[in-house]
């Protein structure tokens, strides 16, 4: 008979006891809940979003199990699904008195019920799957045609600026496709500015052919190029669609490329399924507008941080005039402006840039 020192027994059963311990969530199941999480950039989601839950709640006649902040969101726990989809409509007029600009997104979702204490511990219970635990499932394309566009786009303006800073002169430049078509008078300045934008502009390809009395220059995008273009426009998608799906709450979601130009997004768990798909394929729109100084005379004000962290929100007026789009964004990057601070500088096209420089 195989005898063993007692300490070793010992040890045996703490193991089993703190693995019992850490099992234990996984027995209460989940009970229903509603998740507030902020629906714009500019809101910011504080501890004081926890008081306005608790009196929307209070005014409605409700009663949550609690309610606390959860990393970027507020969530209130409730006995039954009645008194969760109450609690939904009661928080969403409250949050969002005007449902068509709503500031906050007031969805439904699915806690654990284990005690607070377990939850201190980091005792968690496991997160399920789609199979074994139902959900959302979205095959999304990303629109790789529009991207090459755009890129094309971008080249045009950049060799109408590179020809112009070097005063070379040409009879027009245009986008044939996915392709930049310069035309010359001049043979010489032609091979002036092929050297020129051969230096400058390594991801195309340039290929000079008549046309009538005027000499053509065609600058064609080169397939390593093209699918680095590609391989950006995938992961920006991954990385808005990781962005949008934060606010939903939802645990462990997947998200991730199949094949070529395809996005797989699976939400383990997510009860309101349309609000998902609206969350998910909600269309971004940028817009750049310079500030009005005249607070009377503003066509719109915003509210503004002045650093990451500041919980001063101040309002800057905007004027009516939109001068670009964010179809005329060439560049976005990160930076530090003249004060040693974070900054996004920005790179607009030509046509933006001119507008730009006429109202200021």
């Amino acid at each position: 008979m195989n005898r063993y020192p007692w300490w070793k027994y010992l040890i045996l059963g703490i193991a089993l006891l703190i693995g019992l311990l850490y099992t234990l969530p996984n027995f209460f199941g989940e009970a229903p809940a509603v998740q507030v999480a902020s629906g714009k950039a500019t809101v910011k989601l504080d501890s004081g979003m926890v008081a306005r839950v608790e009196g929307a709640l209070s005014q409605a006649g409700l009663k949550a199990d609690f309610v606390q902040m959860d990393g970027a969101s507020v969530k209130a726990r409730f006995a039954d699904t009645d008194t969760q989809l109450k609690a939904k409509d009661a928080i969403g007029k409250v949050l969002n008195p005007d449902p068509a600009n709503p500031s906050w997104i007031v969805a439904l979702n699915l806690i654990s019920r284990s005690p607070t204490w377990l939850a201190q511990i980091h005792a968690l219970p496991m997160f399920l799957g789609l199979d074994l635990r139902g959900g959302v499932h979205f095959l999304m394309q990303v629109d790789m045609k529009t991207a090459l566009t755009k890129k094309a786009e971008a080249f045009t303006g950049d060799v109408r600026s590179l020809l112009r800073d070097k005063n070379i002169r040409h009879a027009g430049i245009a986008r044939d496709g996915n392709d930049v078509v310069v035309r010359f008078r001049d043979r010489a300045v032609l091979t002036q500015a092929q050297g020129l934008l051969t230096d400058q502009l390594p991801d195309l390809q340039w290929a000079e052919s008549p046309d009538g009395a005027e000499f053509k220059l065609t600058g064609t995008l080169k397939p390593e190029a093209a699918k680095r273009v590609q391989d950006t426009a995938i992961q920006q998608n991954i990385t808005t669609l990781h962005n949008r799906v934060n606010e939903l709450g939802t645990s462990e979601p997947v998200i991730q490329q199949q094949g070529a130009d395809r996005v797989v997004v699976q939400l383990p768990g997510v009860q309101d399924t349309a609000r998902a798909k609206d969350i998910i394929g909600r269309t971004a729109t940028l817009q750049f507008r310079l500030v009005e100084p005249d607070g009377a005379s503003a066509a719109e004000t915003v509210p503004q941080r002045q650093a990451v962290g500041d919980t001063a929100v101040r309002t800057v007026g905007l004027k009516r005039d939109v001068i670009a789009t964010g179809d005329q964004l060439k560049q976005a990057s990160a930076t530090i402006d003249q004060d040693q601070r974070p900054a996004v500088s920005v790179r607009l096209d030509d046509v933006a840039d001119q507008i730009g420089r006429a109202h200021v």
